[in-house]
Formats: C-alpha cells, sequence, structure tokens
C-alpha cells in the first residue's frame, strides 16, 4: 500500500498549500528587498558625489591650479571647472533618488586649491526612507567625508 501512493505523487491539497506558503513569503519579502535596493542605490549615490569631490581636489593638487564644483540642484549636475573660468572640465549628473541641498544654502560652489586646502562646505543629501546623509568638505584639508546625519 505504502508503494502504491508513492507512486500516485502529490495530492491537490498538498500542492495548493506549498504554493500558498512561497506566495506568502514572497509577498512578506519583495517588499524589503525593493526597499534596500533603492537604499543600495542612493548609498552609491552619495559615494559618488563625495568621489566627484575628490576627484576636483586631487585635479587641482595634480595640475597646479585651482578648481572650482559648482552644484546645480534643479538641473541636478556637479561641474568641474577651473576657477574663475566657465570652460566645463567635467560634469556628473546626479539621479532623482536624492536631494541635494548646500549648508549655507547659498554655497553652490566649493574650490579646491593646488595645494589641497578647499573653501569648505557641507551638503545635505536626503535619500528615500527619510534618510539624511552628510558630506562635509573640510577647508584647512580639503578631505572630503560622507556620513549618515543624526536624526
Amino acid at each position: 500500500m505504502g508503494s502504491e501512493r508513492s507512486r500516485r505523487g502529490f495530492t491537490l491539497i498538498e500542492l495548493a498549500l506549498t504554493l500558498f506558503v512561497l506566495a506568502l513569503t514572497a509577498a512578506i519579502i519583495a517588499p524589503g528587498i525593493g526597499r534596500s535596493v533603492e537604499t543600495v542605490r542612493a548609498r552609491a549615490e552619495i559615494s559618488g558625489f563625495a568621489a566627484y569631490l575628490r576627484a576636483a581636489r586631487e585635479q587641482a593638487i595634480m595640475r597646479g591650479e585651482a578648481q572650482a564644483v559648482r552644484l546645480d540642484p534643479e538641473g541636478r549636475s556637479l561641474v568641474i571647472t577651473a576657477a574663475g573660468s566657465d570652460a566645463v572640465r567635467s560634469s556628473r549628473s546626479f539621479t532623482y533618488l536624492v536631494s541635494i541641498e548646500p549648508d549655507p544654502p547659498g554655497a553652490l560652489a566649493v574650490t579646491f586649491e593646488p595645494q589641497g586646502f578647499s573653501s569648505g562646505g557641507t551638503f545635505h543629501i536626503l535619500a528615500p526612507g527619510n534618510r539624511h546623509y552628510l558630506v562635509t568638505v573640510e577647508p584647512l584639508t580639503g578631505r572630503v567625508s560622507s556620513r549618515l546625519a543624526d536624526s
């Protein structure tokens, strides 16, 4: 009798129960995965923003001339120019996932000098999930750092 049962396969109830458990698991896990993917993308955008500022500092040191990084919040972009010039050396756009605001609000540019120091600046970056990051450019060292802001 046991061998006859094993040849029949699964019952419809067993199959339906298995599919229900899989669907329930997917319904619970999928939204969390979607949120974590957005968080990873936003964090990558913040890292890219900080790396772009570091690249401008390196250019200033290597070229021996000051480099300015201008933020265009409406155009969602960053532009590197030689200080005092309008000729664009490099530009980078950022996605809709983040909103970047300078602090103070009118400080839309950071200048890096050939000696390594900078005009300094702080940028508030708002990301999905009400996450608030700070990217800071130190005036004396030109060091660029990013961190999750205390809420």
